[in-house]
């Protein structure tokens, strides 16, 4: 089977023997490409860009060169995971670059979804750009696209790896699961050894919490939006719906409304639930969660977490909604 296109009889990747396939025609492209040069992953720790670094060790080994950028829009504790489990349980060659305040002046007072997507985008290219000068005979650029971003590439979507690529970049990209839909991905991490937590990991956006901090960031209201996504997703964790749900996560939007603190009157942000199934990204159900549930998740929001005193619920399906708000 080959796969270097996608016809569309094309045989969905849902075996280990269908992975393996996959595996070894992928390793031998790779290496047909790569040659004796060094590739640079952009190292985010989701399922996509972990199972393109997976295939790489495999096929190149410590020719990959992984960065991971924590552009401040991270969720509560992520890069301190993706330095454990890539950097001292995977032994891979990890360079960490802290450019929070970097991306968040950048950022500061543009509300436009799509500007946002572009400057974090350009902004991820460029430090690409920076590190690999640091190193000798990086020539290409690994990233996690996977088919549902080309998909969607023309006019829904603008992430870093489709729309925000620069066109005098001097690296040649390396997009090893371009072809895949999410669910076969994850079959192939599991046929390439990645533990099970990882590659059931959920979904997270290039633009991070950039895109789910609705208009302009703030950084208090970025802090409110990582604390409530926090409890969100313990939560989640404590019922029993981290395997069940594909994806779920908090949206907080610029926009205040009256609430009611210690007997006194405050304005604060509301946290929007999203919890949706899918199996390929291009459309998704909504979660029906239970209403203990949901009750809990709003004590502990609005009681916990510093700015929001609403929580709401999410109902709509894609379509109409996209699963991001942004």
């Amino acid at each position: 089977m080959s796969f270097n296109v996608r016809p569309e009889t094309m045989a969905r990747i849902t075996t280990p023997a269908l992975a393996a396939a996959f595996i070894e025609e992928q390793v031998a492209a790779l290496r047909a490409q790569i040659g004796d040069k060094k590739v640079l992953l952009a190292l985010s720790g989701g399922v996509d860009s972990s199972v393109v670094a997976a295939l790489l060790i495999k096929a190149v080994g410590k020719q990959l060169v992984c960065v991971h950028v924590n552009h401040g829009l991270m969720r509560k504790g992520e890069s301190e995971q993706v330095i454990e489990v890539f950097g001292k349980e995977l032994d891979a060659n990890l360079i960490y670059v802290d450019a929070t305040d970097r991306f968040l002046d950048l950022l500061a007072g543009v509300s436009e979804p799509e500007r946002k997507r572009k400057i974090i985008g350009a902004e991820f290219i460029k430090v690409f750009d920076e590190e690999s000068s640091k190193l000798e005979g990086i020539d290409f650029l690994a990233q996690g696209t996977i088919y549902p971003d080309i998909l969607e590439s023309d006019g829904v979507k603008a992430h870093h790896n489709v729309g925000g690529l620069p066109e005098d970049m001097k690296m040649e990209l390396v997009e090893p699961v371009k072809l895949l839909y999410k669910d076969e991905v994850r079959v192939v991490g599991e046929a390439l050894g990645l533990p099970h937590n990882m590659v059931y990991r959920q979904p997270f956006p290039g633009p991070g919490l950039g895109v789910r901090c609705l208009g302009a960031i703030t950084r208090d209201r970025l802090h409110a939006l990582r604390e409530a996504d926090a409890i969100l997703r313990e939560e989640f964790d404590n019922a029993g719906l981290a395997g069940k749900v594909w994806q779920y996560f908090i949206a907080v939007p610029d926009t205040k409304s009256v609430g009611v603190r210690d007997g006194k009157r405050y304005e604060g942000w509301p946290a929007i639930i999203r919890a949706v199934n899918t199996t390929d990204a291009m459309s998704a159900t909504i979660e029906e969660l239970p209403y203990a549930l949901l009750h809990k998740i709003t004590d502990r929001i609005t009681h916990e977490v510093e700015g929001i005193n609403r929580v709401l619920y999410d109902l709509t399906p894609k379509p109409i909604g996209t699963i991001e708000w942004e």
